[in-house]
């Protein structure tokens, strides 16, 4: 991939271009073990062989075709408990940035926690892990897979930006822009604008205020979507009842 020029103040102004690796998330944790990544340091490749997803699924993506990328901060100014702030900026600064390719689209959603839904199939991943030092945040990775050129999945529940357009893109540029549109909302999480990105959040998550079968301990359940809590916990009325659910306790039905 040629030298990427985002227009940025540090995210992405380092750059390890690798043309092929198992995991950006784990060449990020190498860097930051070596004490060479810089604050917004991006690795980026064009062959993820072993990519993650939330929940521990692999990651899907043809070679050349899509973006897979990592970026490490270094946000000491978020305690342990606010890892849930950082996990809306960065899907919002993804949602941003399909945006501007596919414009205001009201099937354009964030998956909670931070999946991007196009309708009801996946557009991108994202997953992040943080290092904690004491009761703040040291380091975080965040590792973003987006379905740019690809046409063809194994899944039907995948799409691409160009299977919803019939356009192809540079990924260079895109990458770029991506980046820029991440560091924003970074920058605005830095600077304590926390109901903003909650409020803009809400407005972007999948199924929110809307009535939907849900699995709950193994049983079907009809819920509603009424918010997150403080620890980014998914709260849903469930026979007039708020429950709160973590990652592997709830899963939708489509």
């Amino acid at each position: 991939m040629e030298a990427l020029s985002p227009q940025t103040l540090f995210t992405g102004q380092q750059i390890i271009w690798l043309p092929e690796c198992a995991s950006t998330n784990a060449e990020a944790q190498a860097l930051i073990l070596k004490n060479s990544a810089t604050d917004g340091c991006t690795v980026i490749t064009d062959k993820q062989t072993a990519g993650r997803g939330q929940r521990g699924n692999g990651w899907e993506a043809a070679p050349g075709e899509n973006l897979t990328l990592s970026v490490i901060w270094k946000p000491s100014f978020l305690a342990a408990t606010e890892q849930f702030q950082l996990s809306q900026a960065v899907a919002l600064g993804v949602l941003d940035w399909v945006q501007t390719l596919l414009g205001p689209d009201a099937a354009l959603r964030v998956k909670w926690p931070n999946d991007i839904f196009y309708g009801s199939q996946k557009l991108g991943g994202i997953l992040i892990e943080n290092t904690l030092s004491g009761a703040k945040i040291q380091y975080t990775i965040v590792g973003i897979g987006l379905n740019v050129n690809q046409r063809e999945f194994g899944a039907p529940t995948a799409t691409s930006l160009a299977g919803l357009t019939g356009r192809s893109y540079a990924l260079p540029p895109q990458a770029a822009r991506l980046l820029e549109c991440l560091e924003r909302r970074y920058l605005q999480l830095r600077a304590g604008r926390v109901s903003q990105l909650r409020y803009d959040y809400l407005q972007a998550l999948y199924r929110y205020q809307e009535r939907h079968p849900y699995e709950v301990g193994g049983q079907q359940v009809t819920g509603q979507i009424v918010g997150i809590d403080e620890t980014g916990r998914l709260a849903v009325e469930i026979n007039g009842q708020l429950r709160s659910f973590g990652l592997q306790e709830i899963r939708y039905i489509h």
